[in-house]
């Protein structure tokens, strides 16, 4: 088997989603940088991959752009595509590309200009008040197709170029897609569309028949849009897919306040409409979220209910959220990527806090101005993702096992964890401002052997209810993995864990093994 017969590919075996590339699993520690800093290789040589070397990434997300591949209809150019890849391969790290074509967060800011011009043949969206948006519209057969021609070249172009290195693991389609400032389009062309029934794989899917407004009463709109989008996106895609069939998603801009379709982009992927992403766009292997929200592992829960779809986050928040979020995200839910946005940023000491960061518009999205400064973030994430790099092999072991937990401060004290023998009861340490919340995850290799990684919490290891024996410690190891192989440091026998082990202010790795006595 050659390298051009190991395509990455997404599998779910035995109850769990695994990423495969040049046939082995693998899992991203990942940054996505600004959208604009690809655009340039000599930017990228100089402001993005200096201050990536020492973060520990293994995976970078970054776009590639429809306006620069086919500047003049039916002209491709690959130049920078092609320097991207190269750059990376010296980095030694893979890419996740974003095709930036029709959409981006809601809009058609990186078509080409030549599509951008000819609005009559590649027609907009429309508002309710029949205000022109600068979104072209899903329902646009041409501005589809023209997509669809231009990702087909990029991916056959792709396949020649990387098809047997797989620098290049997996391709998002479009970037937050949906119509923002009107629940849907009200265009001519929309308005006869949404008169009539809704199409029949819907109606076998749903159960139900009629119009939109019929079939789906106040939610039809948004699941109009849906339809037309996942429409759009299965057909550019498919076309890409047909030349080299790396593995596809799409991102969420997600839900939020005052929660009307339009104040986030109406029909975009978001949970509640993902069953009909489903049924519409098969050709999408998974829906990722984008999460600057404060509600974390709320919507990692949201995304992997039923155990229907992978947890993979492109973009997260650049505070020091992300420390201990990372933990809980592979920990608990089997992430298969971590990814905080605008990585060049993290360790770049010519970044001063607050810069660059438009805080009317961060209001305007109703996205706290927190969210999107990374002062003080890199080293504690620097570290967080040194010590995961080194233990992922054990991580991946334990997928989707129920032998490895995670846990994520909220409001609560802390969490009690229940394992085959013992329960784990963590108390979080208190919330400095500017520090990183508690987080973590715990692994149960034996009965009475564990691996604990995370920051700023105090472990107790306890009995089950109702059983009357005590816990002691046969010994509490600090140390680190390197390349999955535990190097101890400091054996912690004595006060160190007399009281509660404690894992202190900066991320760090256990191991304990314990017994129970009466």
């Amino acid at each position: 088997m050659n390298n051009f017969d190991l395509i990455p590919q997404l599998k779910k075996e035995n109850g769990v989603f695994n990423l495969y590339v040049d046939g082995k699993p693998y899992i991203a520690l990942a940054g996505e940088i600004h959208n604009s800093s690809s655009s340039d290789l000599n930017y990228m040589k100089h402001k993005v991959w200096p201050h990536l070397k020492e973060l520990n990434l293994n995976t970078v997300i970054l776009p590639v752009y429809w306006e620069l591949i086919e500047p003049k209809q039916g002209e491709f150019d690959f130049q920078l595509v092609d320097g991207i890849i190269e750059q990376a391969r010296e980095e030694n790290v893979r890419l996740v590309i974003l095709w930036f074509g029709l959409w981006k967060n809601g809009r058609s800011t990186y078509v080409p200009g030549w599509v951008k011009r000819d609005f009559e043949t590649y027609y907009r969206a429309v508002y309710q008040n029949r205000e022109s948006s600068d979104t072209i519209s899903p329902l646009c057969e041409e501005a589809v197709e023209a997509d669809a021609n231009a990702f087909r070249h990029f991916m056959a172009h792709l396949k020649k170029v990387d098809g047997d290195r797989h620098t290049v693991i997996m391709v998002q389609i479009e970037n937050e897609i949906g119509f923002l400032g009107s629940d849907r389009d009200y265009s001519d062309h929309a308005h006869k569309q949404f008169d009539l029934p809704i199409p029949e794989k819907l109606a076998v899917t749903f159960g139900k028949e009629g119009s939109w407004k019929v079939a789906f009463a106040d939610d039809a709109a948004e699941y109009f849009m849906a339809y037309y989008y996942a429409r759009a996106i299965e057909r550019i895609a498919r076309a890409g897919s047909d030349e080299y069939p790396l593995p596809m998603f799409v991102n969420a801009w997600l839900e939020q306040f005052p929660w009307n379709p339009g104040s986030y982009p109406s029909g975009g992927p978001i949970a509640k409409v993902m069953h009909i992403w489903k049924t519409t766009a098969p050709t999408i292997c998974l829906y990722a979220p984008d999460i600057y929200v404060s509600n974390f592992a709320e919507v990692c829960e949201e995304y992997t209910a039923g155990n229907e779809n992978p947890l993979f986050i492109p973009e997260a928040r650049r505070d020091v959220a992300s420390v201990a979020n990372v933990f809980y995200a592979f920990g608990q839910h089997d992430a298969l990527c971590y990814s905080p946005f605008g990585i060049e940023d993290f360790l770049d000491p010519s970044f001063g806090s607050g810069e660059g960061i438009d805080a009317d518009i961060l209001q305007s999205l109703n996205i706290h101005l927190s969210a999107f400064n990374p002062v003080g973030t890199g080293p504690y994430l620097a570290r967080s993702y040194e010590l995961l790099r080194n233990m992922l092999g054990t991580i991946q072991n334990y997928r989707g096992t129920g032998k490895m937990k995670g846990f994520l401060q909220k409001h609560e004290p802390g969490i009690v964890l229940s394992f085959t023998k013992y329960d784990v009861k963590i108390s979080y340490k208190f919330i400095e401002e500017g520090k990183p919340a508690s987080g973590g995850l715990v692994i149960e290799v034996s009965d009475d052997e564990f691996i604990i990684a995370g920051i700023g919490f105090t472990l107790e290891f306890q009995p089950k209810i109702g059983d009357v024996s005590k816990v002691g410690y046969v010994r509490v190891e600090e140390g680190t993995f390197v390349q999955d192989k535990w190097i101890r440091g400091r054996i912690l026998n004595g006060d160190e864990s007399s009281y509660g082990i404690i894992v202190g202010s900066l991320p760090s790795v256990l191991c304990v093994e314990v017994y129970p006595y009466r």
